[in-house]
């Protein structure tokens, strides 16, 4: 049986510099500048450098998305995305009156005879965007801070446009700037390399139904993208889905999930070893 609106095909956005920047966290650009209560003042004259800086890149620049909607279920910890067993991870700290969680929660199990729907994706900026100014230092820190910016205030726009029209399972929404970064909307976006994700070669495994190549994003050997004013993840629709953070887990878990993964275990604790409890 399916209840779902997953086509399973890719399909890339593209924006101007204009449409992202209503979407911009502007916190977040101070903080990369060590500015958080720094005098408003100083602040501001950042900013004004900012906005001109993104109003020169109009028609000269764009940021782009990709999505999937892909049919999927889950079983046990893994999620199965079109078939792909990609196995996920879940916190292990004693939380008093509180589920340790793991993304595969937020997806109906393979059991229930019901295919459910998982949202893959990912989005980047033109990467001259970051050396069009090497020569000159601030302009070019400022092109990169505000690159990484770009690329996370894209996948704020998609997400919002893929709950409203692509998947629509919250056509109505209708939220301000504010209330988007207080995440006040239905379902998550955890984006790989994050607290519930910290693994980035699991971008390997997006890859297989996600083209990430198609908006310029190619990866590392241990699945870093380039170029690294790039955004990746998962979207989840479940109402009661909510971001967390794995935390530490132990021996027992990391040889589980190497073999799910069916990897050395070697080579996985490379990829989580600032969440593995010493030994």
């Amino acid at each position: 049986m399916k209840e779902s609106p997953a086509d399973n095909k890719s399909k890339i956005l593209t924006y101007n510099i204009s449409d992202i920047t209503p979407y911009i966290n502007w916190p977040y650009f101070y903080y990369a500048w060590s500015m958080n209560g720094k005098a408003k003042d100083a602040q501001q004259e950042l900013k004004q450098d900012a906005e001109a800086m993104l109003a020169s890149m109009e028609g000269q620049y764009h940021t782009r998305a990709v999505f999937a909607l892909c049919e999927a279920n889950s079983d046990g910890d893994d999620l199965l995305i079109n078939g792909t067993r990609t196995p996920m991870l879940r916190q292990q700290r004693v939380k008093e009156g509180k589920p340790n969680l793991c993304l595969a929660d937020f997806v109906r199990p393979l059991s229930s005879g019901i295919t459910d729907t998982v949202g893959l994706f990912a989005t980047s900026v033109d990467q001259a965007i970051t050396t069009d100014n090497e020569a000159d230092t601030y302009l070019h820190m400022l092109s990169q801070t505000l690159s990484d910016r770009l690329a996370e205030a894209t996948a704020e726009r998609m997400h919002e446009e893929v709950r409203r029209k692509y998947w629509g399972y919250a056509p109505d929404e209708q939220l301000t700037i504010a209330e988007l970064y207080a995440e006040k909307y239905q379902g998550i976006r955890p984006a790989i390399g994050y607290p519930s994700l910290p693994d980035t070669s699991v971008n390997f495994l997006l890859e297989r139904n996600l083209d990430m190549k198609g908006i310029g994003i190619r990866l590392t050997e241990t699945g870093m993208m380039i170029p690294h004013a790039s955004v990746s993840g998962f979207m989840f629709a479940h109402p009661k889905a909510c971001y967390f953070d794995l935390g530490k887990i132990d021996e027992e878990q990391l040889q589980d999930y190497a073999h799910r993964r069916g990897l050395p275990i070697e080579k996985v604790r490379t990829f989580l070893s600032a969440n593995l409890l010493k030994r």
